[in-house]
């Protein structure tokens, strides 16, 4: 699309698309108040759940997969691990992370692209499909290395920090089992250092994702428009 200079007096030639100024560039967010407002103001309150049928999707495996994986493997491994027990959430919650981010790394895939541009799902469907036949079935994966980058280390954090915090909590409160304070401090100092350390990751993750079938999706436009 071409910007054309605002000189306050052509405005009325120009085409608006859903009444919508032509001058107000999309995109450009100061901050995550003004991404809220611009992102309302220039596609509607909807494009906030963009995304939301997959995301309800991957939920539900996503959450099946992981939760039951660690706690069985975190059962286990504190028996075989004998006097180093205390490091089995570290293990735990890694094999586990690994295991449902490959699983579910097509749904997330999908996602990520019906947030980052504005497509229907049959052009979406286009374009993955174009995309597969020219890169191959490995195409929906793409990410999963950054995506592993984040989760594992992620997982590996929390788990030892929250399980490690708990402990130490109770002994500071001289308690045996968690309160509701004890839990709700570990989880969120556990959840902020790893999601601090793991950040980077994640912004790689999503622009390789945003990447899949740049290419097939100009030719689906073409196919769409020819």
């Amino acid at each position: 699309k071409y910007f054309v200079y605002c000189n306050g007096l052509m405005d009325h030639i120009c085409v608006c698309e859903n009444g919508k100024g032509w001058y107000k560039a999309a995109g450009q967010f100061k901050g995550t108040l003004d991404a809220f407002y611009k992102i309302v103001c220039c596609e509607g309150i909807t494009a906030l759940w963009s995304g939301l049928p997959p995301t309800l999707v991957m939920a539900v495996p996503a959450t099946v997969i992981y939760f039951t994986c660690y706690d069985q493997l975190y059962a286990e491994l504190r028996v075989r691990m004998g006097e180093r027990a205390q490091e089995a959430p570290l293990l735990a919650g890694a094999i586990a992370r690994v295991g449902s981010a490959t699983v579910i790394s097509p749904l997330e895939l999908i996602r990520t692209k019906l947030q980052s541009q504005k497509q229907s799902y049959r052009e979406l469907t286009n374009c993955i499909r174009s995309a597969v036949q020219t890169e191959g079935w490995w195409s929906l994966w793409r990410g999963l290395g950054p995506t592993l980058l984040r989760d594992v280390p992620f997982s590996a954090m929390y788990w030892y920090n929250y399980e490690r915090a708990k402990t130490w909590l109770c002994q500071w409160c001289n308690t045996t089992e968690p309160t509701f304070t004890i839990t709700f401090i570990s989880g969120a100092g556990s959840g902020s250092i790893a999601a601090i350390v793991t950040l980077p990751f994640d912004v790689v993750k999503t622009r390789r994702q945003v990447e899949l079938g740049a290419l097939q999706a100009k030719n689906c436009n073409y196919d769409i428009i020819y």
